[in-house]
């Protein structure tokens, strides 16, 4: 079984930078929107057919996401920027007028894929870690979650339910940190004793050498 990790924050709270230290040789980075990282990255290089190497793929199609982490050899996964995964499928649709079922379908549809690409995460071979890295949105009571579309996925589903660990990228007194315990007004969570501070370094490559000890994985 994999260890899925899902990783919210707002934008420019260093969900992105948090990659800054992994091996990209044992990382698959699956961007939904093709953009530059925000770190000097020249180890980090596009998957291109034909030519050996590559380890950024940039798809926001769900079946090709759940196709490409099933696929790779690499032992570390990252999915960036999750919600345009759903935010993507949402706007595409926005000119085909859909009403009454067919609107309420293409909700379901975008809940299923993002349902599909969590499930997937947990599924993979044992060792395997999957960070989904994805925004977040605060409701009227000041509670703070992953970014959704649609109530399927908020009432139904709740994506932080399907993975037991939830961290949240924070900046305090000008540092960019991992929150790892509940504020109360938001979902972060991680498993008893795996990290011994509220607030860790924005270093994801620390976070999942922490995984791999607390779970017995082998690098």
């Amino acid at each position: 079984m994999s260890i899925a990790t899902l990783i919210i924050g707002e934008s420019g709270t260093g969900k992105s930078t948090s990659l800054r230290n992994l091996d990209p040789a044992q990382t698959l980075l699956i961007q939904a929107v093709k953009k530059p990282l925000p770190f000097r990255s020249p180890d980090w290089k596009p998957i291109v057919k034909g030519s050996p190497g590559g380890n950024v793929y940039v798809t926001d199609d769900s079946a090709t996401i759940v196709h490409a982490m099933g696929a790779t050899k690499k032992p570390i996964i990252i999915v960036d920027d999750f919600q345009y995964i759903l935010a993507n499928e949402f706007m595409r649709r926005v000119t085909d007028n859909e009403t009454g079922n067919g609107a309420f379908a293409k909700y379901n549809e975008i809940a299923r894929k993002a349902w599909d690409i969590f499930m997937q995460a947990s599924n993979l071979a044992e060792g395997k870690r999957v960070y989904i890295l994805s925004h977040t949105s605060t409701d009227e009571i000041g509670k703070t979650k992953i970014k959704t579309i649609g109530k399927l996925l908020d009432e139904k589903i709740v994506l932080e339910g399907l993975v037991t660990i939830v961290l949240r990228t924070l900046k305090i007194n000008d540092q960019y940190v991992f929150s790892t315990q509940n504020s109360g007004s938001d979902t972060t969570k991680s498993p008893l004793g795996l990290f011994d501070q509220d607030h860790i370094e924005n270093d994801l490559a620390a976070v999942d050498t922490a995984v791999c000890e607390y779970y017995g994985i082998t690098n």
